[in-house]
């Protein structure tokens, strides 16, 4: 027995009990009805109340149901009257008779197999949320309907169509310019006439003139009437009037979200050591693998030993002709660098900054003498030479002349350091050629002309050997010798120069009609990206070995530099970003920028110019 008494049940909302029995132990609280069993109880039982103290849930009789009304609306019942009660006692109650004493039904103990399948479909509607439980709202669903649909809804859309809609402009009613029988000064004159014919019909005040008949029966016809009403017919049909909203739009959300350049640091962004000593164009620069030591060739016939930290010149070689490109070899344990002139390839061992292991590498890697006979193709061409005395003391260790009037321009080494490639842009078949150090041997590996070649780079791992045309990129494999790939670049009409990826996948190129081409060379034969920044034309492109970075530069006597990130995941394309603008060269004959280097560790870049300068950005 519950002696809570009248007792508000809020008072033991915290606690898991309701009250205490007589013997002072705790009554525990009934079980609550869930969603599930309140939803089937108003289903079945509509007229019935959850009692909180006991936990059962008791029906409403159809007269209390009745009587409740009642007191909701402010009706007294007359019939019932406290005082009238009378409770009548069935007199079969105590008897055994089966009247009265009627034995329960098998459905009252025995489940419902009806009731379990609702059971069921209720938790699926609520699993698959049909149903929602507790105080969940529900979702507004957007309403679709038929355009062609009488249905109300339609023509509830109809209504605010409607109102949205503006009703086409009438024409205007006819004055008395447009009468039969205008008044004088309505009638034109004939030199209005005149000049209202000069006039286009644009600019005309009025497209009729007015005429003066003395009755109906001599009006002519309107020559422009059909016209004029078709006319009016296709602005009705054509001109849509109405009210459109114009929708806000970000432009921010069509341009593609790029990093800040302050984040992508370290790059080179101010000058920091300028070189001077050359008397002429600086047309070549490059560093050597231990980032100690900058060599430079010029159209003043040397080529000139710098100490980068310092900038002071150690070395000065005169070759006797214009040097046009000079390169270092990649093998840090072989201390050699390439010039080349118009006629000759020279390889050449500075012992200023070689230590004495080196020096001994260097003595082995020319122990071979040159061969006496060549292969007829490379023979007429070339020649290998022992330097002279004189010449062998200045560090000259072996050089090859170029004849038949080949004008040698390019010069490039292998990852490797023994394999270096020439190029002669005007020798037709005889343009490249590759050569052998340690073996003292050359060979051309392209027979058939392919037309002019501008630039040629060695692949930095694999066997492969990019070759430059005037508008289109070859990539051979030099162990099959296969032709691999040919791409060309839109637009492009004069390539200048090319780089390689330090990964391999990715090369770019530099024009002498200002464009930059990135090139995928997983991507396909066309450039993935097209770049066009520079004013005038592009001379040099360059990547950096370890940094995400490259740089151009052209005849305007500037250097860009760009963040290009290259991800391992062969779903991302190359990240491309301008990072900076390096301005401190001088034009001279309309000419700019003439090459770029990177520094091979740290994110500083090497400049040279026809301003006869050579500039290190830090």
């Amino acid at each position: 027995m519950n002696t809570i008494g009248n007792v508000p049940l809020e008072w033991y909302e915290d606690y898991d009990h309701i009250g205490y029995d007589l013997e002072g132990k705790k009554i525990l609280k009934p079980k609550r009805e869930d969603e599930i069993d309140k939803l089937i109880a108003r289903e079945d039982h509509p007229w019935s109340v959850f009692n909180e103290k006991t936990g059962k849930r008791e029906l409403i009789s159809t007269a209390d149901m009745k009587q409740i009304q009642q007191l909701r609306k402010g009706i007294e019942d007359t019939r019932y009257a406290p005082e009238k009660w009378v409770i009548e006692l069935n007199e079969y109650t105590d008897t055994l008779h089966a009247v009265a004493n009627i034995p329960l039904a098998k459905r009252t103990f025995t489940p419902s197999k009806w009731e379990a399948k609702r059971i069921r479909r209720l938790a699926y509607a609520v699993h698959m949320g049909w149903i929602k439980l507790g105080d969940a709202k529900k979702e507004e669903k957007p309403k679709f309907f038929e355009m062609w649909n009488d249905a109300a809804e339609v023509k509830k859309h109809r209504r605010s169509y409607a109102r949205r809609h503006i009703p086409a402009p009438k024409l205007t009613l006819p004055g008395h310019m447009e009468s039969y029988n205008p008044p004088g000064e309505y009638v034109m004159s004939p030199e209005d006439k005149e000049e209202w014919e000069k006039k286009t019909p644009n600019r005309r005040s009025i497209n009729y003139i007015p005429q003066k008949h003395s009755n109906f029966r001599s009006i002519s016809a309107y020559p422009n009437f059909h016209k004029e009403r078709f006319q009016r017919c296709l602005d009705l049909y054509l001109a849509v009037r109405a009210k459109v909203k114009k929708s806000a739009i970000n432009p921010d959300v069509f341009f593609p979200k790029i990093p800040k350049p302050s984040d992508l640091k370290p790059y080179p962004t101010t000058l920091a050591i300028r070189y001077d000593g050359h008397t002429s164009y600086v047309r070549s620069i490059d560093v050597d693998p231990t980032g100690q030591w900058l060599i430079s060739g010029s159209e003043d016939e040397t080529v000139r030993l710098w100490e980068i930290s310092s900038g002071r010149t150690l070395d000065v070689w005169n070759f006797g002709e214009v040097v046009r490109s000079v390169e270092w070899n990649p093998n840090p344990d072989i201390c050699l660098f390439a010039v080349a002139t118009a006629t000759y390839l020279w390889i050449v061992h500075p012992k200023q900054v070689a230590n004495l292991p080196k020096q001994a590498n260097v003595e082995q890697f020319f122990a071979t003498d040159p061969p006496n006979d060549f292969n007829f193709r490379v023979k007429p061409y070339i020649e290998w030479k022992k330097p002279e005395p004189d010449e062998y003391k200045k560090g000259i260790r072996m050089k090859i002349e170029f004849k038949k009037e080949i004008i040698l321009e390019f010069v490039t080494w292998h990852h490797k350091g023994d394999y270096v490639a020439t190029l002669c842009p005007e020798g037709n078949r005889s343009a490249v050629f590759v050569h052998q150090i340690s073996k003292m041997a050359s060979q051309n590996p392209f027979v058939k002309n392919k037309g002019r070649v501008n630039c040629i780079r060695f692949h930095p791992d694999k066997p492969l050997f990019f070759v430059a045309g005037l508008k289109h990129i070859r990539m051979y494999n030099l162990a099959t010798q296969r032709l691999v790939k040919k791409m060309k670049p839109e637009h492009v009409k004069f390539i200048s120069s090319m780089a390689i990826h330090p990964g391999g996948d990715n090369l770019i190129i530099g024009s002498y009609d200002k464009r930059l081409c990135w090139f995928d060379l997983d991507y396909g034969t066309k450039p993935y990206k097209s770049l066009k920044y520079h004013p005038l034309a592009i001379r040099t492109v360059r990547f950096h070995p370890r940094y995400p970075l490259f740089a151009s530069g052209a005849d305007d006597a500037t250097v860009h530099v760009f963040h290009g990130m290259v991800y391992n995941d062969l779903l991302k394309n190359a990240f491309i970003v301008p990072l900076k603008v390096l301005r401190g060269h001088t034009q001279r004959d309309n000419i700019g920028v003439l090459d770029v280097k990177f520094h091979p560790f740290q994110p500083w870049i090497f400049s040279c110019a026809a301003d006869r300068t050579i500039r290190l950005w830090v």
